[in-house]
């Protein structure tokens, strides 16, 4: 039976890079659950459809075509009705329509079974918001990290401004204060630590020190564990 991590948080807390390469130290696969919002933000927005058609969204939903496929530099490389969309994924204004999205149940309806049959009979480290309590209730080891906001709006500003995009970093962090606010207060699975979940602190830790700690959780449950 395949071994599955959650990775809980909110956004800025390093969840992703962390994913990414616990996955690859132990040979799992990684799925960023993120990037399926993102890319059904995109799909809808294709479609043209409005806020108010929730079953609409969800059915345009339910047909994306998209596919996930790994590669030594990055956990995932995504295609959508067969193009190349990881820069358009990770645009703030992506990331904000995501969380709109996100909030509605019949969008994460869609998407939980695609999730639950990710990566087939591999090891799995699931990044997301509702891994741990909501997709993966009955997961191997679940993790929440979290970290201040001024550090969490820090490093998401670097990120963008690292791709070249121009970023004002009050703005920034006004947007990740109402994001914040829409993954905690949503009536369906909200952003929390699953009650038998791991909690980090990533504030004053580098991503290669969060990795060291969960992968030392998780050689500690399952010590016979051969990487």
């Amino acid at each position: 039976m395949r071994k599955v991590i959650t990775i809980d948080g909110p956004s800025g807390v390093g969840k992703g890079t962390v994913s990414k390469r616990l996955a690859r130290a132990l040979g799992f696969v990684c799925l960023d659950s993120g990037a399926l919002y993102r890319l059904s933000a995109l799909e809808v927005a294709r479609h043209g459809l409005q806020r108010a058609q929730a079953r609409e969204q969800a059915e345009v939903v339910a047909r994306m075509k998209s596919a996930f496929a790994g590669n030594q530099d990055r956990a995932m490389t995504i295609p959508l009705g067969g193009q190349r969309v990881e820069e358009e994924l990770r645009s703030e204004a992506t990331a904000r329509m995501a969380s709109e999205l996100a909030a509605k149940p019949e969008i994460r309806a869609a998407l939980v079974t695609v999730q639950r049959r990710f990566g087939g009979d591999q090891g799995l480290v699931a990044d997301g918001r509702d891994m741990g309590t909501v997709v993966f209730p009955d997961a191997d080891l679940k993790i929440f990290l979290d970290a201040t906001r001024e550090v969490r709006v820090q490093r998401r500003y670097k990120q963008l401004k690292g791709k070249g995009e121009t970023v004002n970093l009050a703005a920034l962090e006004q947007e990740i204060a109402a994001r914040d606010a829409r993954d905690r207060n949503r009536q369906v699975a909200p952003l929390k630590p699953a009650s038998d979940a791991v909690s980090i602190d990533t504030t004053d830790l580098s991503v290669d020190q969060v990795v060291r700690k969960i992968r030392s959780l998780f050689s500690a449950r399952f010590f016979n564990f051969q990487v």
